[in-house]
């Protein structure tokens, strides 16, 4: 049994969750290993929550909200709860990324994070030796919900064709990841483009950025460097970026070739490898 600490639940978004997980399972009459024997984890589990140690999951929370009938209030919170673990310099980011209505965006090094997959969101969060490595992951892939609304925003996204040849994670994530891009081919309000290296130089070549169009606020532009996140607002540097957008767009394969191309790339490169015979010569 994990003992009980005080919690402040106005602290931040991962104690309120905890409070309330703790008010509402005593209400229910439930203990710890009671309400974990429901939703199929351990007593310790949910006491690891409640004391604000452990980042609950959004299937945690889904089944946390069946099991206590709460009409959806864990799986509200969690997404809050998993956006604050997000690095500080990022969380403004996924908050404007959740309500964009357009995002469009050219990737020169990795899939962009909405559209990557969890194994291969693991190998490119681990190289940055995180201390919170599968909160981090859990956190990226509630990114990718807004894709899933009913009203989902219009993605525009120009990969670089290195980003399909870089073996993130090995070949059996990559493929994975390759046929995940491909699952965007009839979804009218996602759209992928390759950059492919016939191209020569191109205007991306100073690196990855982000557009952000909204309903009522003005456009913005991310980029990243080393160490942070930067957006602005300002109308020359949102007008540049547009700019040399729309010449990547003109420059890389139409949608069509590049699920073409990236299926040639996921048989060619990554395709099922014969498992070794265990003979020796």
């Amino acid at each position: 049994m994990v003992l009980a600490r005080d919690i402040d639940p106005s602290a931040s978004p991962l104690d309120y969750y905890s409070f309330e997980l703790r008010r509402l399972r005593e209400e229910a009459g439930l203990k710890q290993a009671e309400l974990g024997a429901i939703i199929f984890c351990t007593g310790s589990l949910i006491g690891m929550v409640e004391n604000g140690r452990r980042v609950p999951t959004r299937d945690f929370s889904e089944r946390l909200d069946a099991a206590l009938g709460t009409d959806g209030h864990f799986s509200r919170l969690v997404g809050l709860v998993l956006r604050s673990v997000l690095p500080t310099w990022f969380q403004a980011y996924a908050e404007m990324e959740a309500r964009a209505a357009y995002i469009s965006t050219f990737q020169a090094q990795l899939v962009h994070g909405l559209l990557q997959t969890e194994t291969y969101a693991r190998a490119v969060l681990t190289t940055g030796l995180p201390e919170q490595l599968e909160e981090l992951v859990a956190a990226r892939m509630e990114r990718r919900r807004i894709l899933l609304r009913d009203k989902p925003p219009m993605v525009w996204v120009v990969l670089d064709e290195g980003v399909l040849h870089r073996p993130i994670g090995g070949p059996r994530v990559m493929r994975e990841q390759l046929a995940h891009l491909l699952n965007f081919r009839d979804n009218r309000w996602t759209q992928i483009q390759v950059l492919p290296n016939a191209a020569g130089e191109h205007a991306g070549l100073i690196g990855s950025f982000t557009g952000m169009r909204f309903a009522s606020d003005p456009d913005v532009v991310y980029t990243e460097d080393l160490i942070s996140g930067h957006m602005t607002a300002n109308p020359d540097t949102v007008r540049e970026a547009a700019l040399r957008y729309a010449h990547l767009q003109a420059a890389a394969l139409s949608v069509e070739d590049s699920a073409a191309l990236i299926t040639r790339v996921m048989e060619e490169r990554y395709g099922e490898q014969p498992e070794p015979d265990g003979l020796v010569a």
